[in-house]
């Protein structure tokens, strides 16, 4: 029998389980019930809005953005239009609510080719800008979601603009998973109009149930051909003017619109921990089915009713909680009213009679945007809480004489109101009907506003601000500044620091990059108006990162950096810095004598820093606690090099040496320095090595080797005045050091058994970073680094030009000299230039008697440009994440001409041909001859336009391989042998061009092939013109080279090759008449090995 401890024992623990059982309980069902945050929103509308503040001033003026059919479509929109309902193929209307650049798409942001980007269901392409957007608007940097659970649900039903393929319905929401590497759950709803809202519905349930951490929800819809318009017209259910009239008496049917909207979604408490903006919260949400109702595309009011209540519930709401409903409102003369009814059934009851439920919809200003309509609702609330606001509902005559309006508390808002004040938050309920019965109702909550940042006029302390901007291309970077500059313009902008906060942390960081630097609004308006317009300014760095920047290499200079005053500003402005500098001041302490590291710095004694045992630990100090500083930046090392005393500072960066015993090499080898005071000294000569070693005599030796041209001589000043004088005879530049000894010569000697000694305690060890020996060359096993190696760094020849010279071949191109001032810049450039290296950066810290916050923040710019990570969240600690104008997206045209001709070419007897360039083919009756054809176009193909010949557009010869390839796939041919082409074929800046491909039958040579071209015409008539001819035949193979290049495999770029300017190669071949454009710069790396030209190939769309 268990005694009465053990039972106690028992029932403790089964009550401690149950309680936790409890909680783990109470923790699911919290996070069931948590309310969603929408955290980013992004729109594009009919009449041009583009963003959801456009959307706000539209439905606040209660503007109309009713249009005409889209004239580059292909429609023939006089034929299709009879004002008479029910005549097969027409349409009785001509408006609607339309994307005018629904085709428009930066294909190279996202890495698709331009032919890819024809291929594409423009759907597919709104919806990855717009996700895009709605991150970029959240303040989330859309590249920080690789590899996360971030989901994808996504509205759309219309699937008509590439039936072989590019149309395909999941791909709305896969590809944006794919192009920002999400693996949440990517779906793709299609509930008809109601498609966006079950979208959101499906997000919010996901979120909740942890299924992702981040949600994108949405819809879109582009109307590739008119066939809604043609179909709708028969069922008379169209509104003859295009317009929603939404529960008025005039409504006379639906005005169908186009549009995507998204919005990104986090579960609440994520979004707080987060520092996210939140926009509104989503309470509730409910989606059903009407069932079998009364017909399987009527509106079923009482499944309304249902809806409503459950996403009530779901919020634990009632229905007085709520003000306003955004509802579906489409204007029909059915649907309006059993809509109207279903809310006066439900909001309409049990309602004070001051605070009747507002109504109204959306779609009276832009249409019914169908799947992209139920979130575009959203949008629409979101703004009006946010602005207390309730907009009014266009094309009104009176409140529709369908609908019984006494039977509840509902009113139609024919005028712009204030939202109604009360005690609790703001809410509103959105509606969404789909044709096949499936209904959704979300309610949506207002969040308390969040205070406003810092003044807009300076920022904090009057320190310099930040600005980060970058772009994939340097008219997408110019176009950024412009946007910002006018949000600039439209006055209550939030505080600088916040700006520069959202611009470093919530944006994608691209290759063209600028840093703008100021410490007022006036400041940074005048510096993106350099920018903008493409000016240099001092207040701007910018320019293009290297594609293979791999960081930064820190560079740590011997003595003559120093300067009285250096770091004291960095010792009070930066913790970080202050802090590695007491710990450097406790690490030398026990090896000085009568001085103290904080004293000397922050005092500034000059006589002191004239004595080589004080400055030199003082710079190790000060180089050790800078390299700190850049490693809290981002920037950390990849390399390092010292020279001469300054490769104690690298070897402590590097970890091969404690920051104990590098205070003892340092402290304890400047003070044996002493010994050698007043007998030598050493002198600057700006002369080849060979040229300096034939001039010296015995006392005398190259200390140092800098550059091809920079050589330092020390020795016994008797000797050094001798050299001297005979270098100023013969024209040689020279220049004394201000030191009265002489390292790196003979007289070192007599302090190595002192320094063997004194040093003999370090313990050196295996670096974390690369360090290139200055006395080597070469990086080197840093384990040897004892005390016989400081001697020899003491002793040797300085041979900074081999170190350099090795990290430029390994492939490093930043160089951060890491001292209060640069001392070793200028060689590092020269030493590139004298290799041919081009696209060196080399960057200092701080200045003599500049402003040492400003000079580090212009050397975290430079190397941020020059393409190297930088943490800028330090720099702007305390900035909160505000809404800014999102990427300038660089568009143009992409619609394919099948698309545009909406046509089955079956039914006029061709076969349809997938192909950028050709659209069908027929055989030839009573041959096996076969012709392809097409239609060329700068509207059709703007990436043409990228291939010119002194001005002239001309089809690349590439494009007739392409042709020729793609006809004898066609024919059954796998070979095209005999290309030549015989005419150039020129593209017209405005008009079409007509292709001909006709191959003929076989004979004993193969099929012949003959390329044929003409503009087009309105009549049809014009010659032809043969552009090229070849013959296609069977049974080629293809054939691999790889195995005989003994670069195939190997590390890539082979080692020793030297990086060209591939940039420059289209300047070249630009100045040459050949005038190669974005898409046709396949150039993405170049280098010169052993004679050869190596190239690294890529479409532009892949780089």
């Amino acid at each position: 029998m268990p005694t009465e401890n053990e039972l106690l024992q028992y029932l403790k623990a089964v009550s401690q389980e149950l309680h936790a059982t409890r909680g783990r309980l109470q923790s699911l069902e919290d996070r069931r019930n948590e309310p969603v945050a929408i955290v980013g929103m992004s729109c594009r509308l009919p009449g041009g809005v583009s963003s959801p503040d456009h959307l706000w001033d539209v439905v606040l003026k209660g503007e109309d953005m009713i249009g005409t059919f889209p004239a580059d479509r292909g429609w023939d929109v006089d034929a299709l239009y009879d004002p008479e309902p029910g005549n097969p193929g027409k349409t009785y209307t001509r408006s609607g609510g339309f994307l005018h650049d629904a085709a428009d798409f930066d294909p190279a942001f996202f890495g698709i080719t331009p032919r890819e980007a024809h291929g594409m269901d423009p759907q597919h392409r709104l919806m990855l800008e717009a996700s895009w957007q709605a991150l970029e608007s959240a303040g989330i940097n859309p590249q920080t979601l690789k590899d996360t659970a971030t989901g994808v649900f996504a509205g759309s039903f219309h699937h008509d603009y590439d039936p072989g393929g590019g149309s395909v319905g999941s791909l709305v929401s896969g590809r944006v998973s794919y192009a920002l590497g999400l693996q949440g759950p990517a779906v793709t709803v299609d509930t008809a109009c109601s498609s966006s809202l079950v979208a959101l519905h499906q997000a919010v349930q996901s979120l909740r149930d942890g299924e992702c951490s981040l949600a994108l929800a949405g819809g879109v819809t582009v109307l590739s051909t008119p066939g809604v318009f043609i179909e709708f017209s028969r069922q008379r259910g169209l509104a003859a003017d295009g317009r929603c009239k939404s529960y008025a008496t005039a409504a006379d049917g639906t005005g169908w619109g186009e549009g995507v909207a998204v919005l990104a979604l986090e579960r609440l408490s994520d979004a707080e921990r987060n520092g996210h903006r939140v926009l509104a919260v989503v309470r509730g949400s409910a989606v059903n089915q009407d069932g079998a109702s009364n017909g399987q595309t009527a509106p079923n009011g009482p499944a309304q009713q249902r809806v409503i209540r459950d996403a009530l519930a779901s919020a634990g709401l009632t229905t007085a909680d709520v003000d306003v409903v955004e509802g579906h409102g489409t204007g029909t003369t059915l649907g309006d009213p059993i809509e109207a009814q279903a809310l006066l059934a439900t909001y309409g009851q049990g309602r004070d009679l001051e605070r009747p439920l507002w109504l109204g919809s959306v779609k009276s200003n832009i249409g019914h945007t169908q799947a992209a309509a139920g979130v575009a609702g959203i949008i629409k609330m979101v703004q009006a809480m946010r602005h207390g606001v309730l907009p009014s509902t266009l094309h009104v005559d009176e409140p529709s004489r369908h609908v019984d309006w006494t039977e509840g508390q509902v009113r139609l808002l024919t005028e712009n109101r204030p939202w109604p004040e009360g005690d609790r938050p703001r809410r509103a309920g959105v509606s969404s009907f789909g044709y096949s019965g499936t209904n959704a109702h979300v309610i949506l909550e207002a969040v308390a506003p969040v205070e406003e940042g810092a003044d807009a006029g300076e920022a904090p302390g009057s320190s310099v601000v930040p600005w980060v901007l970058s772009a994939r291309s340097e008219v997408a970077l110019a176009e950024q500044a412009e946007r910002l500059l006018a949000r600039l313009d439209e006055g209550g902008l939030p505080g600088l620091r916040d700006v520069g906060h959202t611009l470093a942390t919530g944006r994608a960081v691209w290759e063209h990059r600028a840093v703008v630097l100021g410490s007022d609004v006036d400041e940074l308006t005048a510096a993106l108006g350099e920018l903008a317009a493409g000016r240099e300014a001092p207040s701007v760095v910018s320019g293009r990162a290297a594609a293979n920047a791999s960081g930064a290499v820190f560079v740590f200079p011997g003595q003559g950096s120093q300067w009285v005053g250096m770091a004291r500003e960095l010792l009070e402005f930066s913790p970080v810095f202050a802090s590695r500098m007491a710990e450097c001041g406790a690490a030398l302490e026990p090896f000085v004598d009568g001085w103290s590291l904080l004293d000397v710095v922050r005092e500034g004694d000059e006589g002191l820093l004239r004595r080589v045992d004080v400055v030199q630990p003082v710079l190790f100090a000060v180089m050790v606690s800078l390299a700190e500083l850049w490693r809290s930046l981002g920037v950390r090392p990849v390399a390092v090099v010292g020279h001469s005393q300054g490769e104690i500072a690298a070897a402590c960066v590097a970890g091969a040496l404690s920051l104990g015993d590098a205070a003892r090499v340092v402290a304890l080898r400047s003070r044996a320095i002493v010994r050698l005071a007043g007998r030598g000294g050493m002198v600057s000569v700006l002369a080849p090595e060979a040229r300096v070693v034939g001039r010296l005599t015995a006392g005398l030796q190259v200390a140092v080797v800098n550059g091809p041209e920079q050589v330092v001589v020390s020795g016994s000043p008797g000797e050094l005045d001798a050299f001297v004088a005979a270098c100023e005879g013969d024209g040689v530049q020279v220049r004394r050091i201000a030191v009265d000894y002489a390292s790196h010569s003979p007289q070192v000697e007599e302090l190595r058994d002192e320094l063997l000694d004194v040093l003999a305690p370090i313990e050196p060890r295996a670096g974390q970073v690369p360090l290139f020996s200055t006395v080597t060359g070469d990086v080197i096993d840093t384990a040897v680094m004892g005390a016989e190696y400081w001697f020899t760094n003491l002793r040797q020849t300085v041979r900074f030009d081999a170190a350099l010279r090795n990290l430029l071949q390994a492939g490093h191109r930043v160089f951060v000299e890491s001292s209060p001032h640069p001392v070793l810049l200028g060689a590092v450039v020269q030493n590139a230039d004298h290799l041919g290296t081009k696209g060196v950066t080399a960057v200092g810290t701080l200045r003599r008697d500049e402003d040492e916050k400003a000079q580090l923040l212009r050397g975290l710019a430079e190397v941020f440009v020059a393409g190297v990570d930088v943490d800028w969240s330090p720099w702007l600690a305390g900035g909160a994440l505000v809404e800014l104008p999102t990427y300038a997206f660089q568009r143009r045209r992409y619609w394919q001409p099948a698309a545009a001709a909406s046509a089955d070419v079956g039914s006029a007897g061709l076969e349809a041909v997938r192909h950028p360039l050709l659209g069908a083919s027929v055989p030839l009756a009573d041959s096996d001859d076969v012709v392809l054809t097409g239609r060329l176009s700068r509207a059709a193909q703007p990436w043409l336009a990228d291939h010119a010949v002194f001005g002239t557009v001309i089809l690349p010869g590439t494009a007739f391989v392409e042709l020729a390839l793609r006809a004898a796939d066609e024919v059954g041919c796998d070979t095209v042998r005999d290309l030549t082409l015989t005419a150039p074929l020129r593209l017209p800046e405005q008009g079409e061009v007509d292709v001909q491909v006709q191959v003929g039958g076989a004979d004993g040579a193969g099929r012949p092939l003959d390329i044929y071209a003409r503009p087009r015409r309105s009549d049809g008539s014009g010659p032809w013109t043969r552009h090229a001819s070849a013959v296609l035949t069977t049974g080629g193979t293809a054939t691999d080279t790889s195995g005989d290049n003994p670069l195939y495999g190997a590390a890539w770029p082979p080692a020793g090759a030297e990086r060209l300017d591939a940039a420059a190669h289209y300047d070249t071949m630009a100045d040459a008449g050949l005038e190669y454009g974005p898409a046709f710069q396949g150039l993405s790396d170049v280098w010169r090995l052993d004679g050869e030209i190596l190239a690294q190939v890529a479409l532009p769309g892949r780089q």
